[in-house]
């Protein structure tokens, strides 16, 4: 399923924080385009350099590069749909940490899962998995527009986001267990356990910080 809109959202602030953290993504896969694999290296995450102290500043780098044009165009429509929503709640600085911070939770829990691996570990699917998880808990019933598969072709639909975002993190979750029962961690080139510790990061953060309450300045932040 390719979700497309949320169609049930009412406030319509403008989403400086997701629209930035958007453009600062495409603004770094351009750099990778021009740099070539070396750039990557240098700011992708690996796991067993991490453990052992080295290269720490991988942890946020990570978050914004991509291994190609369908991750992140996958990954910006995603940001885009569910983004803006939450951003509405939380203020665009409150939205910043939250996506940070979830993508920080994200990465700790792929090397928890794997902290001998040498493969890198790159994107924004982690901090993102954050925004999908806090969605599911301030806004389960949420109508989102989205392609659904019907035979050969896709069609237009609304699915209620506790639906929709459950389904996808049921698909993380089983694709990671069973990466650790095959013994497979990684052979898939996906994260799967930085989804699930973003989301369940998600989850319990967006309740933190709403019971923050603090005041937003005049300018929303």
């Amino acid at each position: 399923m390719i979700p497309l809109q949320d169609e049930s959202r009412r406030s319509y602030r403008f989403p400086v924080a997701t629209i930035g953290i958007i453009a600062l993504n495409v603004v770094v896969f351009i750099l990778e385009m021009l740099n070539g694999d070396a750039f990557v290296l240098q700011f992708a995450l690996v796991p067993n350099e991490i453990v052992h102290g080295q290269y720490l500043i991988t942890l946020l780098t990570s978050m914004f590069l991509h291994s190609g044009f369908l991750h992140i165009a996958g990954n910006m429509l995603y940001l885009w749909v569910f983004g803006p929503t939450l951003e509405d709640i939380l203020g665009p600085l409150r939205f910043t940490i939250f996506y940070l911070i979830c993508g920080l939770l994200a990465n700790a829990a792929q090397i928890a899962i794997d902290p001998t691996s040498t493969v890198p570990s790159l994107g924004a699917s982690g901090a993102i998995a954050g925004v999908l998880g806090g969605f599911i808990i301030e806004f389960p019933n949420h109508q989102i527009k989205s392609l659904a598969p019907f035979g050969r072709v896709l069609i237009s639909t609304r699915i209620p986001a506790i639906l929709l975002l459950g389904f996808w993190f049921l698909l993380q979750f089983f694709s990671g267990v069973g990466e650790i029962t095959t013994q497979s961690l990684g052979s898939e080139g996906v994260a799967f356990f930085a989804h699930i510790g973003g989301f369940i990061a998600g989850m319990i953060l967006v309740k933190v910080f709403a019971a923050l309450g603090f005041q937003e300045s005049p300018f929303g932040f």
